[in-house]
Formats: C-alpha cells, sequence, structure tokens
C-alpha cells in the first residue's frame, strides 16, 4: 500500500469524496456537516494524502495546519471493499507521522457524535486520541465530538 501527497484531480478521489459528503449529509444535520469539498481541501493550509495498491485508491486523509503546533485531521475516508481490513489505521499512523515530522505538538478532529461514527471514533481512541472541548472555530454541537492528541 502506498500513501502519498495527492492533488485532487482523479476521478476516484473525487468521487470517494463526494460519498463521503453524501454520507455526513445523510447522517447529520447540515449545520453540524463540517467536511470540506474538493476545492476547500485544495487550500495551501491543507495537506491531502491518498493511499493506493495496484493503483486501486483504497482511502483518503487530510492535514490541517490551524497553527505551527497545532493540526486538524480532515476527511479520513476508506473505499467500501477496504473497510475493516486496516487501511484506516495506516492512513492515521502515516499522518501522526507526518504531523510529528512538522513539529506539531497536538492533532484534534471533529467527527459526529451518532452511530454511524462510531467506527471512526474508536479507531481515534485506539490511536490514542481522548474527548476534549470544542476548538478552533467549532462551537459545542450535540451532533459533534471533538478528539485530540498530544504529540510532545
Amino acid at each position: 500500500m502506498d500513501i502519498a501527497i495527492d492533488n485532487l484531480e482523479s476521478g476516484d478521489v473525487i468521487e470517494l469524496l463526494q460519498e463521503h459528503m453524501q454520507d455526513m449529509l445523510a447522517t447529520s444535520p447540515p449545520e453540524s456537516v463540517h467536511a470540506l469539498n474538493v476545492e476547500a481541501l485544495k487550500n495551501p493550509e491543507i495537506t491531502f494524502f491518498s493511499s493506493r495498491e495496484d493503483n486501486q485508491l483504497l482511502g483518503c486523509v487530510a492535514i490541517k495546519e490551524l497553527s505551527a503546533n497545532h493540526a486538524e485531521l480532515k476527511s479520513m475516508r476508506t473505499v467500501s471493499r477496504s473497510r475493516n481490513s486496516g487501511v484506516g489505521s495506516k492512513l492515521l499512523e502515516h499522518v501522526l507521522t507526518v504531523a510529528k515530522h512538522r513539529g506539531y505538538k497536538k492533532i484534534s478532529l471533529e467527527t459526529g457524535s451518532m452511530d454511524f461514527f462510531r467506527p471512526a471514533r474508536s479507531l481515534y481512541k485506539k490511536f490514542g486520541f481522548s474527548y476534549c472541548k470544542p476548538f478552533g472555530d467549532y462551537e459545542y454541537d450535540p451532533n459533534s465530538k471533538f478528539m485530540e492528541i498530544n504529540l510532545s
């Protein structure tokens, strides 16, 4: 499995991100959906990674720099055929390694509070993330859970 910075131009990546957005909108009220569209993911403060094996897309993840010491995890998603196969763990491990190399002291994330998001929350907990208060521009929302990991 190869994980590399992606330019968000491939049809399969765009399709995966559209599927991600559709699931978010189907699961959460619109005002509680914080997923970014393709154009927003192209912002310079965001690094977007995709994972492939034999040229087949397996998943994606992004990291958004909030400050020199703090980043946010965004757009973590695996293709349906790759779920429960370790792809998510490898993507998360990769982005944590990148964050440490960049000198970030903390990574935060927002995810849903519904049962649909339970597998994601379990994965984050497995890697050492814990629940926290809203960060950045986020405000308390009963449909959201906020998590963070200290890297120092």
